[in-house]
């Protein structure tokens, strides 16, 4: 038998090994994480507790719902747009100031309807409505009144708790309609305070813009100042200068020239007088040009000959006379002689005539050459003017350098300070007259019936309430309770193989249902011996040990079952009743104690000299014998696993009955020794927590478990009618069948 035990030593580990807690969840048996079947069943056990607790709930509800207070709710519906107008348009022409922008717009709601649930406006509403000086109102939202003596601030705080724990602000999905709404026991209250916090909302809202705007004009206000005082520094600054530098430069005080650029020396006296003398020399130089021009025309050509004499009116007059005198001449000398006296006066008249002729002539040159001389000095001094005032503009160019960078200056702050000035002037025209993008839609009115509290609605939060509770009882119940009441607890919480399923036996009888072939429990131990010859590699093992947590849970009958079934197959069998304390096997198979178990582990006889051959063929029993002063020694001992190699070498099976688990040592140190270990549990036995302890020792000593035994079955308990179909063996019985089923 060591050889087969080493032999399933890695399958004793593998089958062995799992958490320390039984009834965790199991690597390779967990339930599913939704079975409906096991829960319908676990609901069908707990039916009563679901029903009281599920009572108990409704009956809390319909009496707290009665005792409740009436409370009725008033609502005012607003409109809050993304713009707001304007009364006075800004130089673009624009008159709607938005608010926030187009993709941010569920940001700026939701922002809007935490204002409306602060504490700042619940504080203005309490203010508006002087709340915390109303009893009636404290006594409407059922909340006691500031005590006498209270201060003022605190009682406005008070009375903003109250509003703002009974405020809801709704927001409806894809709408800019908000409802504010308020509850009291007092109609009329609610609705004047739903109306009162729309009123204030608008007014804050207003009294945010107002004060922002009061900001922007104090902040403007302030770089007014600033600028104005740096345009007088920069401005006395540039005096200074030109006073010490003797700099005349007459200044633009709009900050720029004529052509739009800004202001700088270009307009100095010095500049303006030697852009005026230049003028003046260009005109002299011209007016010399001509006055040349006419005295080398005169003097170079005779002079009656030239234009100059010839265009003279003088001149021209006594030409006409000298031409009248000389024909007058000719007519008298055609008549008279040279000598005659009239002759004589005409020649007289002609000689005069040249005489002033060439007089003429003669101051009309010497004008023109008094022009040209005139001419030449004017243009001499006025060359000699501009020449100094060069040297002169020259000079004070280096001087303007330091006062163009002052002017500049000067006129950049000049300009700085004309912006602010117009923008504040704006500011202050445009300051507090936009219109509120808060529109009213419906004011609120009082309710005329109760908001709260609804029956129907109390009732189902009750019935949710209930169930949550029985649901929760009912899992720490199944949690805290070991029992085993299904099939599928057997791998649930044991974390161990089902072999099979053992109906109670009727009237309490397992040995007459055992002695009945065709009754329910043989067919059970039937198919749990189908189990046992394929529980391992090797088929059936060798040394098969069957014990329980707790006595009384079937073991031994278990043990004879199976014994009895394999040597029917013709198989030997050797059945053990190693419980030295409480022996039963003896009683059941009726064959005397007087030798047996405790005989061979204290001397040295022989296992077929002790051992008794029942009724049944193939079937041996050694029975326990005389019980000993001291089980656990003489189990613990070495000649209890002789003794088992023994039997192994003699039988086919050996079936070992042992005492339960909890409270013993025995059964634990058997199944170290053992080819397989079964364990058999009584189904719906309160243990309460001994299972538990039992499976616990049991691993402790990594037996090789083939799996676990679920006895005494009533399928009609298990709270799910596919038990007693599956595992009551209703479905299918011996003998013949009935008219109805014949039909």
């Amino acid at each position: 038998m060591s050889e087969l035990i080493h032999a399933d030593e890695s399958h004793r580990l593998s089958r062995s090994t799992g958490p320390s807690d039984p009834f965790g969840s199991p690597g390779g048996f967990g339930r599913q994480a939704l079975d409906m079947r096991y829960m319908l069943a676990v609901a069908r056990r707990n039916l009563l507790v679901i029903g009281i607790i599920l009572a108990v709930a409704l009956s809390l509800t319909v009496i707290a719902t009665l005792l409740m207070t009436p409370q009725y709710t008033a609502g005012a519906k607003i409109q809050i747009n993304d713009s707001t107008g304007r009364i006075m348009a800004d130089e673009e022409g624009t008159q709607d100031e938005s608010q926030g922008a187009g993709w941010d717009t569920d940001r700026f709601l939701k922002t809007q309807t935490e204002v409306i649930a602060s504490r700042g406006l619940a504080l203005r509403v309490a203010q508006r409505l002087n709340l915390a000086g109303n009893p009636a109102f404290f006594a409407a939202q059922q909340s006691p009144a500031p005590a006498p003596g209270t201060p003022l601030a605190q009682a406005q705080l008070d009375a903003a708790a109250l509003l703002r724990g009974n405020l809801n602000v709704v927001l409806p999905r894809d709408s800019r309609i908000v409802t504010i709404e308020f509850s009291s026991t007092d109609p009329k209250l609610a609705a004047k305070i739903a109306n009162a916090y729309v009123d204030e909302f608008i007014q804050s809202n207003l009294q945010r813009k107002f004060d922002s705007s009061s900001y922007a004009r104090s902040f403007l206000g302030e770089q007014l100042q600033t600028a104005k005082q740096k345009v007088e520094e920069s401005e006395r600054a540039l005096n200074t200068y030109a006073r010490s530098a003797g700099l005349i430069i007459p200044r633009n005080t709009s900050g720029t020239g004529k052509d739009g650029s800004s202001s700088d020396s270009s307009g100095s006296v010095t500049t303006s007088s030697l852009l005026q003398l230049n003028s003046a020399a260009n005109d002299a130089t011209a007016k010399r040009i001509v006055a040349e021009g006419r005295w080398r025309a005169i003097s170079s050509a005779p002079l009656l000959t030239s234009n100059e004499v010839l265009s003279n009116g003088t001149i021209t007059t006594l030409l006409g006379q000298k031409a009248q005198i000389e024909a007058s001449l000719k007519e008298e000398q055609s008549r008279h002689k040279d000598d005659y006296p009239a002759v004589l006066g005409k020649r007289s008249q002609l000689k005069s005539i040249n005489d002033q002729i060439q007089a003429t002539a003669n101051n009309i040159k010497n004008s023109v050459r008094s022009d040209f001389e005139a001419a030449t000095d004017a243009e001499n001094r006025l060359l000699d003017q501009v020449r100094n005032l060069k040297n002169d503009t020259l000079a004070e160019q280096d001087r303007t350098v330091q006062y163009g960078l002052l002017s500049r200056d000067a006129d950049t702050n000049r300009q700085v300070y004309e912006g602010l000035l117009e923008r504040y002037k704006k500011l202050n025209a445009v300051a507090g007259v936009s219109l509120s993008n808060i529109s009213v839609i419906d004011d609120a009115e009082a309710p005329g019936v109760p908001s709260s509290p609804k029956l129907f609605r109390n009732l189902l939060i009750g019935l949710l309430a209930g169930g949550a509770a029985a649901a929760m009882v009912v899992f720490l119940r199944e949690q805290f309770n070991d029992s085993i009441r299904v099939p599928e607890d057997v791998e649930n919480k044991l974390e161990m193989a089902l072999l099979g399923v053992i109906p109670g036996a009727r009237d309490d009888d397992p040995d007459a249902a055992l002695a009945d072939p065709k009754s329910a429990v043989t067919e059970a131990y039937n198919s749990l011996r189908g189990s046992l010859m394929y529980s391992t590699s090797e088929g059936l093992p060798k040394v098969i040990q069957v014990t329980s947590a707790q006595p009384a849970e079937g073991k031994t009958t278990t043990s004879l079952a199976i014994a009895t079934g394999l040597a029917r197959m013709g198989r030997t069998v050797l059945l053990i009743d190693a419980d030295l304390r409480r022996p039963s096997v003896h009683r059941r198979v009726e064959i005397a104690n007087d030798a047996g178990l405790s005989t061979l582990l204290t001397s040295h006889a022989n296992l077929a000299d002790i051992a008794v051959q029942t009724a049944q063929p193939n079937l041996s029993v050694l029975p326990s014998g005389p019980v000993p002063p001291s089980p656990t020694e003489l189990l613990s001992s070495n000649r209890l696993e002789e003794l088992l190699q023994e039997a192994a070498r003699l039988f086919d099976t050996v079936i070992v009955d042992s005492p339960p688990v909890l409270g013993l040592a025995d059964a634990p140190l058997m199944s170290a020794l053992a080819d397989g270990v079964i364990f058999v549990v009584e189904a719906n036995r309160n243990r309460r927590g001994s299972l538990r302890g039992a499976i616990r020792r049991l691993r402790a000593m990594r037996p090789i478990i083939l799996g676990a035994v679920l006895t005494k079955f009533e399928a009609s308990k298990a709270g799910n009618q596919y038990y007693s179909d599956y595992y009551g063996y209703d479905y299918y019985q011996y003998g013949e069948s009935s008219k109805k089923d014949a039909e």
